[in-house]
């Protein structure tokens, strides 16, 4: 019997050394997120999504208003005939059918400025679904990452189960043997029911995760997955020039603001000149019915006289200035902001960086040493079974912190790609050794 619960003892610490090395166990069709697979899944969503689909749908309408804009109204024509009384003027000599037609000018540049507003609406159109696509982008990303934990999660849950039920066959083992009591074994069974229901609940949230990748990319909502590992620990991104730079001149809601203010100042020079007048030329002429012979004709020229609407004019014209002081003073807050948010992002990702380093180099190999221990000190009787448990949730939760931490800064990652503008982490993490602007430990010290 004791050999029995010696080799029980053993496949236990064996069953822990598997669970600490499970990435090595990957399966063959396993699929590590990198910047091109994200690529290949965001031309997919640039295709397939219909959010996406509806941006661009709303740039090319914007493109082709531009191709609408008309330098000539359609002339109006205008026909109509006379009535005469007994005592009034002989048809036949004034005539009696009228015809004519008259012609908007294109005066004042008024065309000319319609096209400017149409091609400013164009390129904010346009700089919109740009900015949804970068939405889009970091969407799929964290929403891989999100998948890619929810991967490890499931795998340290099966792991685990297969270490309990190693270590309950240890515990009944002893228990048989009279080297415990049932209070172990009864805690143990627990801990087995407990760690199977986590694993079921975990798998439905690996579902879900999968079930929203489909969503993005507009695939059938059961559409299968290949199991997803998460990248390796990303180098740092320091708040630096180049940077608050990249950040400046790509992030797509300062780009999309720089294309309202366009829109802004065409409609304010729009309502400038809408107080000079529609000027219409036209030319009529009278025949007789009777014998169809044109009796006369007249020139004409129409425009409107603005003598009660001048003060609504001149407000109409304030009006969008304000909308266009507003749009500049809205890209200014941006500026701000965007400095703002890189500037903390680049903090979270030190910190999420340093995180997953320090767990996953030095505390889930001291909590896993400190495991391997405590099970050896209870074959021999020194540790009790609570011990090990809490040893083994400690080495748990080491492991799934050294995850998240990794998450936690491919997240802040795909988010910085949206405030920059780019495209892959590479653009990023390539200004590694770029100087920092703030030296926080410096800050911190002092």
């Amino acid at each position: 019997m004791q050999r029995k619960t010696a080799f029980l003892a053993l496949a236990v610490m064996s069953a822990f050394v598997g669970l600490t090395k499970a990435d090595d166990r990957a399966p063959t069709n396993a699929v590590v997120i990198t910047s091109d697979f994200i690529a290949r899944l965001v031309d997919e969503a640039q295709t397939n999504n219909p959010g996406q689909l509806a941006a661009d749908s709303h740039a090319k309408a914007a493109a082709a208003n531009v191709g609408s804009i008309r330098v000539w109204d359609d002339p109006m024509f205008m026909f109509g005939g006379s009535v005469f009384s007994p005592r009034g003027m002989d048809p036949a000599m004034m005539g009696d059918l009228t015809y004519g037609i008259q012609q908007k000018l294109p005066l004042w540049g008024m065309p000319k400025l319609n096209r400017q507003m149409a091609r400013a609406e164009m390129s904010a159109s346009a700089a919109e679904a740009d900015y949804h696509l970068q939405q889009l982008r970091r969407d799929v990303i964290k929403s891989l990452l999100s998948a890619a934990l929810a991967e490890r999660v499931v795998d340290i849950d099966e792991q685990d189960l297969l270490w309990l039920k190693t270590t309950a066959s240890s515990v009944d083992a002893k228990y048989r043997a009279g080297q415990t009591d049932a209070g172990d074994s009864l805690q143990i069974q627990n801990e087995v029911a407990l760690r199977n229901d986590q694993l079921q609940t975990d798998g439905l949230e690996l579902s879900h995760d999968h079930f929203f990748l489909n969503r993005l990319l507009n695939r059938k909502m059961d559409s299968p997955w290949p199991p997803l590992l998460l990248p390796p620990i990303a180098a740092p991104v320091p708040f630096s020039g180049k940077l608050l730079t990249l950040a400046m001149n790509n992030e797509p809601q300062l780009k999309v603001m720089d294309r309202q203010i366009e829109q802004a100042k065409a409609a304010a020079e729009l309502a400038h000149r809408s107080r000079l007048p529609d000027i219409s030329v036209g030319i009529q002429g009278n025949q007789y019915h009777g014998d169809g012979g044109f009796r006369s004709g007249m020139f004409t020229l129409s425009f409107p006289l603005s003598w009660g609407n001048s003060g609504k004019y001149r407000k109409d014209y304030e009006r969008e200035k304000d909308n266009e002081k507003a749009a500049e003073e809205d890209r200014a807050d941006q500026e701000l902001t965007t400095h703002e948010m890189v500037h903390h992002m680049t903090i979270q990702l030190d910190a999420a960086r340093r995180q997953a380093l320090l767990y996953q180099n030095e505390i889930s190999i001291r909590a896993g040493q400190a495991l391997t221990d405590k099970l050896a000190g209870w074959e021999s009787g020194r540790v009790t079974l609570h011990e090990v448990l809490d040893a083994r949730r400690d080495a748990l939760d080491a492991e799934l912190m050294a995850a998240r931490a990794t998450v936690d800064q491919y997240q802040m990652l795909a988010e910085l790609l949206l405030w920059t503008g780019q495209e892959n982490f590479e653009s990023l993490t390539s200004l590694a050794n770029e100087t920092t602007i703030v030296n926080h430990t410096d800050t911190i010290e002092k």
